[in-house]
């Protein structure tokens, strides 16, 4: 009987229903517990992940018998796809399954930073009553900037265009032609990423992780943002220069900042020093395509291409 090993978290009524009748191994501790998560490979056929599991080198070393990898989401910066081509090992990410997620993620984070109102409940509490202070901006009207354009960047140019905003959008890899560019909602256009930076009130980012993209968005890229713009980051941590982030929103030139990824995750407590007392930024722990709805969408794509690939060898 095939031996599933899951290392990180998922919806259990998936695994309950998709992978009925294989010997399989939920444990979402095994992530953090490297030697375990070795040992537990060692006769196993299928390995389901997420973000956090680094699947290269000696993991793969440990898994001689490996035939399938399930991706828990769509990013593949922490699987070595060379060497599990070069083993025959298949792998699928849950494309599509969280495109939604993390598209309200990004609108919603636009809202919050340009409005600038909703951390004041200390100071109302205390007798306060800033108004003048949080004056913000609305989201209409405002510029959302996307470097890269495919699946989830379309999914937030379509939320966007719903609250009116103009939306532009970058994609070296997508021809002028393509008709992604002019979706029912209104056309989005298409500038060279020096423009998008120049242009945009929000610049949401929509990269993997790759040679050409890590630090791309660095110190001198935040400088020629409009003053008062807000970034975006919810694609993979090591594509924006962190500091250079923390450094102009206390210096006031970057309006507001939402990092749901970063350089190193979990982001140690002295990395994280950078953002001390930092005004408008938000910061969550790579969770904007993780709700309960997209845990479910994504956990039953994923089980479901594993049992698939397991029954036809």
């Amino acid at each position: 009987m095939p031996k599933v090993v899951i290392s990180e978290f998922m919806d259990e009524a998936a695994i309950a229903e998709e992978l009925a009748g294989f010997d399989t191994l939920y444990d979402p501790g095994l992530v953090d517990r490297p030697a375990a998560l070795a040992a537990a490979l060692g006769e196993a056929d299928a390995l389901i992940v997420r973000n956090r599991t680094q699947v290269r080198g000696g993991l793969l070393a440990a898994a001689p018998d490996l035939k399938v990898i399930g991706r828990l989401g769509v990013g593949l910066d922490n699987i070595d796809m060379a060497a599990c081509q070069a083993r025959g090992i298949a792998v699928y990410p849950a494309t599509g399954a969280n495109d939604g997620a993390v598209a309200e993620y990004v609108v919603a984070s636009a809202m919050l930073l340009l409005r600038g109102a909703y951390g004041a409940s200390a100071v109302v509490a205390a007798g306060g009553w800033p108004r003048n202070a949080l004056m913000g901006r609305e989201i209409a009207g405002q510029r959302l900037g996307l470097v890269g354009f495919g699946a989830i960047a379309r999914e937030t140019a379509r939320r966007a265009a719903a609250v009116g905003m103009a939306v532009s959008a970058h994609d070296p890899y997508l021809s002028a032609e393509d008709p992604a560019w002019t979706p029912p909602d209104g056309p989005v256009a298409r500038l060279s990423l020096a423009a998008l930076i120049a242009e945009s009130d929000v610049l949401s980012l929509h990269v993997p992780l790759t040679g050409e993209t890590r630090g791309l968005i660095d110190a001198a890229a935040i400088a020629r943002m409009p003053r008062g713009a807000v970034l975006i980051n919810a694609a993979r941590g090591g594509i924006v220069d962190e500091a250079a982030v923390a450094a102009s929103l206390r210096a006031g030139h970057l309006g507001g900042a939402a990092l749901d990824v970063f350089a190193e995750e979990p982001l140690g407590a002295q990395a994280g020093q950078i953002f001390d007392g930092v005004p408008n930024l938000i910061l969550t722990p790579h969770i904007a395509g993780v709700t309960r709805e997209s845990n479910v969408r994504v956990s039953a794509v994923t089980a479901r291409a594993v049992r698939r690939h397991l029954r036809e060898i």
